[in-house]
């Protein structure tokens, strides 16, 4: 219930601020557990990526986020859950592959940190995919959080990766690289992926 009531204050706060237009939604699977992939801008993005969703989107946050007052009972409430300074611990990854695992869904961003220059991006949601067999959407953040202006959230097709059945450690980065081409895709091309 509070998450219901969460959600919608921020899409009230969002259609002033940074009206979303939204493509692709209907490539967001309405049941089972579903890796939602994109790229990092802002601290805003998990918000971005999941109010104009029917499911429930959750995430992994930092946990000192969590001790900071009203905040960390609102991300807390809105179905983050905390990982350690200095690197996701075992029991953080247990965590989000049982999210994944029970039907549920859960948000990532492969870079890892906003902006990153280098283009590198981590092999976390490659490992979360390969291990908990969920669908991997693709979703692409577009527009600067001006206020304002418009905000697009564009949501590509559950990304195959039969091929990867079975495989080790050693297709991790064949599998970001799949990712996140998708998701550069969406970004630059304003139009869901399809498989």
């Amino acid at each position: 219930m509070i998450y219901v009531i969460c959600r919608g204050l921020l899409r009230f706060i969002y259609a002033i601020l940074f009206p979303l237009k939204i493509i692709g939604k209907e490539n967001v699977p309405e049941e089972g557990g579903v890796l939602l992939c994109a790229n990092h801008i802002s601290l805003l993005d998990p918000m971005t990526i999941g109010i104009k969703l029917r499911r429930q989107v959750k995430y992994m946050a930092k946990a000192e986020l969590f001790k900071v007052p009203v905040l960390g009972w609102l991300i807390d409430k809105l179905g983050a859950f905390p990982v350690k300074r200095g690197g996701v611990s075992k029991e953080s990854i247990k965590t989000a592959l049982n999210t994944l695992r029970s039907g549920h869904v859960m948000g990532i961003f492969p870079e890892g940190t906003r902006k990153s220059d280098s283009g590198a991006a981590k092999k976390g949601a490659a490992s979360f995919a390969l291990r908990s067999g969920a669908a991997v959407v693709p979703a692409a953040i577009v527009g600067s959080y001006k206020p304002f202006r418009r905000m697009t959230v564009i949501y590509g097709a559950p990304i195959d990766l039969s091929s990867f059945a079975g495989a080790g450690s050693e297709s991790l980065e064949e599998v970001t690289d799949v990712i996140m081409g998708r998701i550069r895709e969406m970004a630059k091309t304003g139009k869901p992926t399809v498989n």
